[in-house]
């Protein structure tokens, strides 16, 4: 995959978790989980923006590691949002799994990049 293709799922990851929130019933769980999944959403696709313009190769990794961060946390409020909206279960599933590949492939140049 390239870095253009990346930025592309990192944005569409942000919109889908965007599109899922406005999609939850309001209440008061759902809205504190869903303000906090945006924000970590949206900010994983903007640091993998940032990422790509690094400085130098200690910028890049710093950067890598931040839209690491996010996705895991994009991943922690999923996995809070499906306890409290099981009948969510195929749409959060099928965003957690495009969660859980995208982390997966930001991983490893990270191990790569550290190790040279």
């Amino acid at each position: 995959m390239d870095a253009e293709e990346l930025k592309q799922r990192t944005k569409q990851f942000a919109i889908d978790v965007a599109r899922l929130t406005q999609s939850l019933p309001e209440n008061r769980v759902n809205n504190a989980y869903c303000n906090q999944i945006v924000r970590s959403a949206s900010s994983t696709g903007a640091n993998y923006r940032a990422a790509r313009r690094a400085k130098s190769k200690a910028d890049h990794i710093n950067k890598l590691k931040i839209v690491e961060e996010e996705l895991d946390e994009s991943l922690f409020f999923l996995e809070l949002l499906l306890v409290f909206n099981p009948l969510f279960e195929e749409k959060i599933n099928n965003i957690y799994k495009e969660g859980e590949t995208l982390l997966k492939i930001i991983v490893t140049p990270l191990i790569t990049l550290r190790n040279n």
